[in-house]
């Protein structure tokens, strides 16, 4: 099995040692995307469907550069800092997944890198 590093400009640059995504095979493991824009290197923190957005934009790209697109996930894993947020990303995120919605779990932790309000990581397969 080949291993290799898959990583887009259109994507925030890693805040640690990670890559932000690996393609394993034709399975591809892209790291948590935080609501980072990646031209001004700005956090988005005007509200949670702005920053969903934002993260969605980050794993896009990085499926994007991988050759793929959301029709390509199945499996999404989502960590809130506040589940009372949960209507506003699941509306968000239910946007980039029309029909064959991915596997998915949604978590609230304590912190996030950063202290932002929501990460997405995902698993998507050629």
């Amino acid at each position: 099995m080949t291993k290799e590093v898959v990583y887009s400009s259109n994507a925030p640059e890693p805040i640690g040692p990670y890559s932000q995504a690996i393609m394993a095979g034709n399975t591809l493991f892209v790291s948590g995307q935080i609501p980072m824009d990646a031209t001004s290197g700005k956090m988005i923190s005007d509200d949670i469907i702005a920053e969903t957005t934002q993260v969605m934009k980050n794993i896009e790209a990085i499926l994007k550069e991988a050759g793929m697109d959301f029709s390509n996930v199945v499996k999404c894993s989502i960590f809130l800092s506040d589940m009372n947020t949960f209507p506003k990303v699941n509306e968000t995120y239910g946007q980039y997944f029309k029909s064959n919605p991915p596997a998915r779990e949604t978590v609230e932790v304590r912190r996030l890198p950063k202290d932002v309000n929501v990460e997405i990581s995902c698993i998507a397969v050629k």
